[in-house]
């Protein structure tokens, strides 16, 4: 029974406040959640202004992003409005109630839009009988991303802790924006450094298939006509029977340097660039180059091809003989191993490459950088090589049990395109 003149709790009023504030601490969770479960910006704008609008009761809403060249705001996700309305708003800082709030860096509540002049489609609100507007900074670091902006038929009046709410909402997703943001500029940033790293290597293949044909075309071509020339004066020379057999015997000496030294540079013309990857492919390539390595330190190799074998861009193919032509180096200098297995497995959007040896192996986790000595140099250059043509690339070893340098590489799109534009003779 009520006492006349004290004051009685309104606990009706007291349910729907304890009701509303857990709705609100739920949407924030939820606002929480999305931020550190997610990593794609337009779904967090989404989930956040679907929370927003459902705390609110709101009708219409949005997030506006600002652009830092032109200093605007655009909506980025809108509910509620029309596509050609969202279109033509594209907001200076100081225009309108939400270029104001980010320039000032302050939020804004309007319990009633008709009294306010700075709304920028007030027909729109007129139509649609939008009382209660909400104008948020999303901010990082004392730094205005955007605005989010909520209109709502139902007239409210916002208390402190609404206001610390939508505050706290806005502030973690002005964190999102900023992360995303840097995100994309290293993301950006990488791939401008992928491209340059790619032309580098294109650049760098370009002067060794330059240099190997200098050599092959004028030097070795001397070498050999040397050679012949050399053979034929000991044979004219034994037929005279007027010089010694002393000056014949460093003729012959002289024949066979030069003999050798015309195989060591076909050799260096081949490891530059050898001639069967720009004619018959990469395959050729590798098999010959393994054979003509491994064979004679009494290695066997077997090069084994899976899938529907198909040139490739130059620019990739060099590539991966280049990192596959490391990998045999180690193979011959390091492994000890009396096999080795290549494997190159063709898919549709992928291009797989193994090599195997039975080896000494040896213990991965001590290569964490590149040594004085050199040592750890394969292993990062393949990896860069790898990543440029963005694959991955790996090594698994254990001491005793020989070695396994993988390599998987998307195809794709370039794939096709080396299959349109082939030469005739590939």
């Amino acid at each position: 029974m009520a006492v006349e003149g004290q004051n009685i709790p309104d606990y009706e009023n007291c349910e729907n406040n304890a009701e509303r504030l857990s709705r609100e601490l739920l949407a924030l969770s939820r606002v929480s959640a999305a931020l550190s479960e997610l990593s794609d910006l337009d779904a967090i704008l989404r989930i956040t202004l679907d929370n927003v609008l459902q705390i609110t009761n709101g009708t219409v809403g949005g997030i506006l992003l600002l652009d830092e060249e032109s200093k605007t705001l655009s909506y980025r996700v809108y509910h509620g409005l029309t596509s050609d309305i969202v279109e033509k708003i594209h907001l200076k800082l100081g225009e309108s109630i939400s270029g104001k709030v980010a320039e000032s860096n302050k939020a804004v509540f309007l319990e009633d839009t008709s009294k306010d002049p700075n709304i920028t489609f007030p027909e729109l609100l007129n139509v649609d009988g939008l009382k209660t507007f909400i104008s948020i900074p999303l901010r990082a670091k004392q730094q205005v991303f955007g605005v989010i902006t909520i209109a709502s038929q139902i007239q409210r009046r916002f208390t402190q802790t609404d206001i610390s709410l939508f505050y706290a909402i806005g502030d973690q997703l002005g964190i999102a924006i900023e992360y995303a943001m840097l995100y994309e500029r290293l993301r950006k940033a990488r791939e401008r450094l992928r491209r340059l790293a790619r032309q580098n290597l294109v650049a760098e293949e370009e002067e060794r298939r330059r240099i190997a044909r200098e050599l092959h075309d004028e030097t070795s071509q001397s070498l050999s006509g040397l050679s012949l020339q050399l053979e034929a004066i000991i044979e004219i020379a034994q037929l005279n029977g007027n010089l010694s057999a002393d000056f014949i015997g460093k003729l012959k000496k002289v024949q066979s340097l030069t003999v050798h030294v015309h195989k060591e540079v076909s050799h260096l013309i081949s490891n530059l660039h050898p001639a069967l990857l720009d004619t018959l492919g990469l395959v050729p390539a590798i098999r010959q180059y393994a054979e003509t390595s491994l064979q004679p330190l009494g290695i066997n190799v077997f090069v084994e091809t899976l899938g529907n074998v198909k040139r490739l861009p130059s620019d990739i193919e060099a590539t991966l003989f280049r990192v596959i032509q490391g990998a045999i180096g180690n193979v011959a200098q390091h492994s000890k191993a009396r096999n080795a297995i290549i494997t190159l497995e063709y898919r549709p959007d992928q291009l797989l490459f193994k090599l195997k040896d039975d080896g000494q192996g040896f213990d991965v986790s001590k290569i964490t950088d590149i040594e004085e000595g050199g040592r750890g140099r394969g292993l990062f250059s393949m990896r860069e090589r790898i990543g440029f043509l963005g694959g991955t690339s790996g090594i698994d070893s254990k001491l005793g049990t020989g070695t396994t340098v993988w390599a998987n590489i998307p195809i794709g799109q370039e794939f096709y395109y080396a299959e349109k534009n082939k030469s005739p003779r590939s």
